[in-house]
């Protein structure tokens, strides 16, 4: 059995990185069984709904990494380890690997499976923001509206340090998340 499931995660673990770096329509099925290291055949037992069904749960395995880094960055710092880590990914990958959903979300979004998967990785992080926000005594009922602006700034400030190939767009939105947190407290 361990063969088995090793061979499902190198699926899975193969189609995160792909589908991270090349999004869903540019990434063929020959490309997944290669870099999962197994016959075809084997990627159709373990994911009978084919690739959407294999994008959908990589891109939901990326989701639950990025939120644990997420949140073990903001349980021992701030915004600004958060964004120090997506730095960190965006120019170690040279610039290839921003948000592990975002190229996939807008590639794909037809697809009801990968939609889910999506919407549900990004409400997963929005709350790891809220819970963070809430933690640092915003009130309760701004922490659902803060995190989404959050959210929808760091995505935006990736997809510009990604085509610009430059980090100031995440600079830039830290420095303005801080001051908006600050303003937020002072209320």
């Amino acid at each position: 059995m361990t063969a088995r499931t090793d061979s499902r995660q190198r699926f899975i673990d193969a189609a995160a990185d792909l589908f991270h770096t090349q999004g869903y329509h540019a990434t063929g099925l020959n490309q997944l069984v290669t870099a999962g290291g197994a016959p075809k055949g084997s990627l159709y037992f373990h994911f009978p709904g084919g690739k959407e069904q294999l994008a959908a749960e990589a891109l939901a395995q990326a989701s639950r990494q990025l939120n644990d880094a997420l949140a073990a960055a903001l349980a021992h710092g701030d915004i600004d380890a958060v964004i120090d880590l997506l730095v960190t990914n965006l120019t170690e990958s040279g610039y290839e690997r921003a948000c592990p959903l975002a190229s996939v979300a807008l590639d794909a979004a037809g697809s009801e499976p990968i939609r889910t998967a999506c919407a549900d990785g990004f409400e997963s992080w929005r709350e790891t923001l809220a819970q963070y926000l809430r933690a640092k005594g915003v009130a309760a009922e701004r922490t659902e509206h803060l995190s989404t602006v959050a959210l929808a700034m760091v995505e935006g400030a990736l997809l510009l340090a990604k085509t610009r190939r430059d980090i100031a767009p995440l600079r830039a939105v830290a420095d303005h998340l801080r001051t908006l947190l600050e303003q937020e407290l002072s209320r």
